[in-house]
């Protein structure tokens, strides 16, 4: 079903509010880690879909339901809890969770943090209005241009990184607009505050799909990176993800739970 972008974004929008107010509330305990435990807490940013994001109070998603299924193989079950991305790192060494459950980019930096546990490989894309008015087709042409994008993201350490090019090319530089929210970042493409959005290339195809074709990428993906389940360093239950995530490939499972939210493509490949 075809669904205007104003209306995503208004339920996305209220589902960004209540992460904002959870992320600030009191914590969850904490297990230790070892395999007594029967429930399993993922941070999440419950704002980025279709990979997490609320339906009324629940969190639904194909990372929602692949953390489930994790903590089925381990013998637990998983609990959402709603942490914004740019705390979700100290969330976790802060033992309000057990894990990080949110289309995490496994790279060098946060690797001095956490340990990863990659399940996916996703690339990165530019949402651009219908018809692409501004020629938008990859970051080196976004001088002069307005580009929104979620806060602490790897997007946002990239455009950082592609003003330094334009600095030394003595060329206007990328007016960078940063959203606590994903779904916020995306409403001010969809307002018209900016040239582009930038964000993982599964919420651009999402949004893609659910507005009827009102937008369109911004040229092709222009990286791709494993995305990780994260835990704090050294903690067993790191080891323990790793295992479950290969025996649910083995299987099938996380196949089939990709397929079902139509983002198969990213899939680790063998």
């Amino acid at each position: 079903m075809k669904i205007r972008l104003g209306v995503v974004l208004a339920g996305m929008a209220a589902a960004a509010a209540v992460a904002v107010s959870a992320a600030s509330g009191a914590s969850t305990p904490a297990r230790s880690g070892t395999a007594t435990a029967t429930k399993i807490v993922f941070c999440s940013d419950t704002t980025y879909p279709p990979a997490e994001y609320l339906q009324g109070s629940k969190a639904i998603g194909f990372d929602v339901e692949i953390a489930q299924a994790i903590a089925k193989s381990l013998g637990a079950s998983a609990e959402i809890k709603t942490t914004g991305f740019d705390v979700i790192i100290a969330s976790l060494l802060a033992k309000k969770c057990d894990a990080i459950v949110s289309s995490l980019t496994d790279n060098a930096e946060r690797r001095k943090q956490v340990d990863f546990a990659d399940y996916l490989t996703v690339g990165e894309s530019l949402m651009v209005k219908k018809g692409n008015p501004e020629h938008i087709t990859g970051l080196a042409s976004l001088s002069g241009k307005s580009v929104a994008v979620e806060a602490s993201t790897t997007e946002k350490a990239d455009l950082d990184a592609q003003n330094k090019i334009f600095d030394k090319q003595h060329k206007p530089k990328i007016t960078i607009k940063i959203f606590p929210s994903d779904t916020s970042a995306a409403a001010a493409l969809q307002t018209g505050k900016v040239s582009a959005y930038f964000a993982d290339a599964t919420p651009v195809l999402y949004y893609i799909k659910q507005t009827g074709g009102k937008f369109e990428t911004g040229g092709p993906q222009i990286k791709t990176a494993p995305e990780g389940i994260a835990t704090r360093k050294g903690d067993p239950l790191g080891g323990k993800i790793k295992t479950a995530i290969s025996k649910l490939y083995a299987n099938g499972t996380i196949q089939k739970i990709l397929a079902k939210w139509g983002v198969g493509q990213f899939a680790l490949k063998k």
